[in-house]
């Protein structure tokens, strides 16, 4: 049996986002898939860009604020205690509009936790 606890506020923040992200899968000895922890201001973006996963299937849990998620069809907004699915090969893009006046905290679930299975998606 195996268990563990992590304080994912200890857990740095990476610097590749133009929000703050804290990924959680590694610390907490996850293997089978991946956990983000994203906290996004007004403006900002949670992945790169606009994409999609060949595999992963991913899910968005809003902690606090709302989340606004830009799909080819229409924009979903989001909001706290809110559940966002996405299929593989579903485009899609996580965002916190300029004009939201608090920022938004989410939990993102991928699975399996793939590397080279995201594409950027041109509308």
């Amino acid at each position: 049996m195996g268990y563990r606890t992590l304080d994912t506020s200890a857990v740095e923040p990476s610097d590749d986002r133009p929000c703050t992200l804290r990924r959680l899968a590694e610390p907490a000895g996850l293997e089978r898939l991946a956990l983000n922890r994203f906290r996004a201001e007004p403006g900002e973006m949670l992945p790169l860009a606009y994409h999609y996963h060949d595999e992963q299937e991913e899910a968005f849990y809003v902690l606090s604020g709302t989340l606004h998620v830009e799909t080819p069809e229409e924009t979903h907004e989001i909001g706290e205690n809110g559940l966002f699915a996405v299929d593989p090969g579903s485009p899609q893009r996580a965002f916190n509009p300029e004009t939201a006046t608090a920022a938004v905290e989410v939990l993102a679930i991928g699975a399996p936790p793939v590397s080279g299975d995201v594409h950027a998606y041109e509308p």
